[in-house]
């Protein structure tokens, strides 16, 4: 009964169903986005469902906090007043003065942050980079000049103490 059937390899069948989503993709676009016919000389029609999008989600907000404050039922109490910390009951003053070491640790958090956003795609194309000749060490030394400016950084964070949590307050 099955003598007669063709016998597919899976390479085979693998090919056949690549070129077959490749025609498939390709062959089809929607005309509404992709023709060129429909294009005004400014292009800004394709920023018109963004811009109804941005409307109703402004207008919801509005009507949904127009309503709440319509509608919503107005009894204050001095626990109601009160700012809420957590369930902690506050104590003293919002306005004291920090030290500076809280905006030391949050400057080296971003430092080290936009190394890590910068390292990742060059991690990734560096693959790439390798293969060509002309981009061998182009890509390289260009990520090594990144790295050595984000040690000066390092090392002056080192420097002014930015990294000494036990030191104290003169």
């Amino acid at each position: 009964m099955f003598a007669s059937a063709p016998k597919y390899t899976r390479s085979i069948c693998h090919a056949c169903h690549k070129n077959f989503l490749r025609e498939y993709l390709t062959a089809w676009l929607p005309t509404r986005y992709y023709n060129a016919l429909t294009m005004t000389p400014t292009g800004l029609q394709a920023y018109v469902p963004l811009v109804i999008h941005l409307l109703v989600a402004a207008f919801l907000a509005g009507v949904l906090i127009t309503l709440s404050t319509l509608v919503g039922w107005k009894r204050p109490n001095k626990a109601k007043q009160q700012p809420y910390e957590c369930g902690i009951t506050p104590s003293g003053d919002a306005r004291e003065p920090f030290s500076v070491k809280f905006y030391l640790v949050a400057m080296v958090f971003i430092l080290f942050d936009v190394e890590a956003i910068f390292l990742y795609p060059w991690a990734f194309i560096f693959k790439d980079l390798v293969r060509d000749v002309t981009t061998r060490w182009f890509g390289f030394m260009e990520m090594m000049i990144y790295v050595a400016i984000l040690l000066v950084g390092y090392f002056y964070l080192l420097k002014k103490g930015a990294f000494d949590w036990n030191k104290t307050q003169k």
